[in-house]
């Protein structure tokens, strides 16, 4: 057999049938390669894809306009924002209470022998650290009150290295707020813009920054989740604040770091995280900071009005259920309002004549539903001004006057 009779042979043991079809394909692929234009418009290649002799550049293969504009809105709020973020260091002294000045004393040691009781410090020097944000060009940093109160030293570092002496200026426990002075002449200070935490809806994005290396930020990404947070509901009941709850990771030395929305303005100053949730962390709300800023920048002091209990919301519903449990220590009247649980000793509560299981309806005219509504009520009072209150006390209705006090002149009982 010839070399062309080896060559069609396979075409042979196809048929001509076969031969016929394989041939009908040969022709259409070479067709198709040559003129690009017969595919149908619906299998066409994009306008976009050239081959790769045509390419201007490599740069074409990894530069995208869209990725920049839509996709990476967070790398542009971090950009916007970042630089005037800023890692805070402590140092304060700690007096030990454990430590006894009797294991110390020499004929006590020289008796039960020197290694009978270790040696305990009687104080000792204890660190933090946390994060903050450059609200002016003066220097004045926003940060949470834990990460500074108390603190015999303060050390600043920028993200561009730089290491400042920080003076707190001012500390607002209820708050959880305080602002930090570093002195900067003729130097140019980064600053993060604000926003206004009051247009906040939720889902909307919120991305959180931190700088607890001190040479570059940490970013995590969420949504707003709920609003108003009261901080009974967070379990931190000390505190007067309504927080921004979302679920972008608070990471630890993060708190005191700023909270921003998807344009890159600070709506937020982290500020906690509870250890039994699942990635849920709290911001104090930027409105909230606004107020009371210039106050602490002066050194001065935030007036919080307090009345001095502890409360419940109230409702039928759960009067009903407390009244039917034999172990309930109260009949309460089954009604809506805010019923008083505790009454503090010495309080302006207690001066007016408030009673534990009392029922609150109504302050100054506005009837009472819930023990948030009352608090919010309190807090915008003032130091001294007379609240009209109607009490439910059992099955008779009084009216009290109580005059709200200073919180911080408070001393617990």
């Amino acid at each position: 057999m010839s070399v062309s009779d080896q060559r069609f042979q396979p075409l042979r043991q196809l048929g001509s049938y076969g031969a016929i079809v394989f041939l009908s394909v040969v022709l259409t692929i070479a067709a198709l390669w040559t003129f690009p234009t017969l595919l149908p418009r619906s299998m066409s290649l994009p306008a976009t894809v050239q081959p790769v002799s045509q390419l201007p550049n490599q740069t074409a293969l990894t530069t995208s306009p869209a990725r920049t504009t839509e996709l990476n809105f967070v790398v542009n709020a971090v950009n916007r924002v970042g630089p005037a973020v800023v890692r805070i260091d402590t140092e304060r002294k700690v007096v030990n209470q454990s430590a006894s000045p009797f294991f110390d004393d020499p004929f006590f040691r020289q008796f039960f022998g020197e290694d009978a009781f270790p040696r305990v410090p009687r104080e000792y020097r204890q660190l933090g650290e946390g994060s903050g944000f450059i609200i002016d060009s003066n220097g004045l940093i926003l940060t949470n009150a834990h990460v500074v109160s108390g603190a015999d030293k303060v050390t600043v570092t920028l993200k561009d290295g730089r290491r400042l002496t920080g003076q707190v200026r001012g500390v607002d426990e209820p708050s959880d707020l305080a602002v930090v002075k570093i002195n900067v002449s003729g130097q140019n200070l980064p600053i993060a813009p604000l926003g206004n935490s009051s247009q906040l809806q939720v889902g909307d994005w919120a991305i959180a920054l931190g700088n607890p290396l001190g040479l570059d930020n940490t970013v995590t990404l969420g949504i707003i989740s709920t609003l108003n947070r009261s901080s009974a509901q967070v379990g931190i009941p000390d505190k007067r604040l309504d927080f921004i709850q979302t679920d972008a990771a608070i990471n630890p030395g993060n708190s005191g770091g700023p909270l921003l929305n998807a344009a890159g303005e600070v709506i937020g100053i982290n500020t906690a995280i509870r250890a039994d949730a699942q990635g849920i962390g709290f911001a104090i709300p930027i409105d909230k900071a606004k107020l009371i800023t210039d106050i602490l920048a002066k050194g001065g002091k935030v007036s919080h009005p307090y009345i001095g209990v502890r409360m419940l919301t109230l409702t039928p519903e759960i009067a009903k259920q407390s009244n039917n449990d034999p172990n309930s220590p109260l009949t309460v009247p089954e009604i809506n309002g805010v019923l008083v649980v505790q009454v503090m000793p010495n309080s302006p509560a207690a001066t007016a004549g408030l009673r534990r299981g009392d029922v609150i309806t109504q302050v100054e005219g506005q009837a009472i539903t819930s023990a948030e509504q009352l608090q919010d009520i309190v807090e915008k009072s003032r130091v001294g001004q007379p609240l009209q209150m109607k009490v439910q006390r059992g099955n008779q209705s009084q009216q009290l006057t109580v005059k709200p006090g200073e919180l911080q002149d408070a001393t617990p009982s």
